[in-house]
């Protein structure tokens, strides 16, 4: 497993925006991918969205598609979730998690996951 810090939530108004970012002090950092799901009071955990580590490809949930953006810095073994037009129904606690074997395709649930941040809360307001 990988200790993995994120940070950037808070609170915010609807329409504003907000970025995330998870990051690790790993020196051998070698992840498959990396992801962020989110979690709302009473409800499941969902996958926000995904990115490979050393290839190209992302994959982002129908939810957030053209508000949310996933990124990446290898350099800095860090990925970023740019949250753009943020709504109420966007606040939970944001969690960022890494796989470091994949199945041949962006993971897309939590349980596929095996290494987890301790999440930051974004809160969005009317």
């Amino acid at each position: 497993q990988v200790q993995l810090l994120e940070s950037g939530g808070g609170l915010v108004q609807a329409g504003d925006s907000l970025r995330l970012s998870c990051s690790t002090s790993e020196r051998t950092f070698r992840a498959y991918a990396m992801a962020w799901f989110r979690q709302a009071p009473g409800k499941l955990r969902e996958f926000v969205a995904a990115v490979r580590w050393n290839r190209v490809g992302s994959l982002t949930a129908d939810s957030v598609r053209g508000r949310f953006i996933i990124s990446k810095d290898t350099s800095k073994n860090t990925v970023y979730l740019q949250m753009n037009s943020l709504k109420p129904e966007d606040t939970a606690v944001y969690y960022c998690a890494a796989v470091t074997v994949g199945p041949g395709n962006i993971p897309l649930s939590d349980f596929q996951y095996n290494s987890w941040g301790q999440g930051t809360q974004v809160t969005v307001s009317l």
